[in-house]
């Protein structure tokens, strides 16, 4: 097993436990020495994991997200502006979805977190030969949108219903 399949494999263990795991069950679990497993816990911390070391062994913090449902009525070019407010704020655009008379619920995933993402989305937004996106967006459409805390959800829906691009 390389070190980066036994990694992934750690990290997937720390996420599926509620209590912590302690280095020498890892390292049996591995057949590793627990100093490898040390090794391995300040790498997956180096690519952005909150991993806590508790007398009782390794646990992940688990993000809370906090989601919002909003309902979003734009032109083209106001869509720049809404995108960017809610990245600006610390937000990101998990999805959007419009209801169908025939299909029901429509739903493309986003996971738009950063003006880059922005900036892609719309590249691929301006070149949708079939203009489905265009039809799609250009109706009353929501968004889920995540954010670390209500009140950056909150703050991220009064300036977007300041600004006028949701209903």
């Amino acid at each position: 097993m390389t070190g980066t399949t036994r990694r992934a494999q750690i990290l997937d263990s720390l996420r599926n436990s509620t209590v912590p795991i302690s280095g020498s069950t890892l390292a049996r679990q591995f057949s590793v020495s627990r100093q490898i497993i040390v090794q391995d816990i300040a790498i997956i911390r180096a690519a952005g994991y909150d991993i806590l070391s508790t007398t009782k062994g390794y646990l992940l913090k688990q993000q809370t997200v906090h989601t919002r449902v909003l309902k979003f009525t734009h032109n083209e070019e106001q869509m720049h502006d809404a995108l960017t407010t809610i990245v600006d704020l610390g937000g990101w655009i998990l999805d959007l979805f419009i209801y169908h008379e025939i299909y029901g619920k429509l739903n493309a995933e986003l996971s738009i977190r950063s003006r880059r993402d922005i900036k892609q989305f719309i590249a691929q937004y301006e070149s949708d030969s079939d203009g489905i996106i265009t039809t799609l967006t250009s109706v009353d459409h929501y968004h889920t949108i995540g954010a670390d805390s209500v009140a950056t959800l909150d703050l991220i829906e009064q300036t977007l219903r300041t600004n006028h691009l949701i209903l």
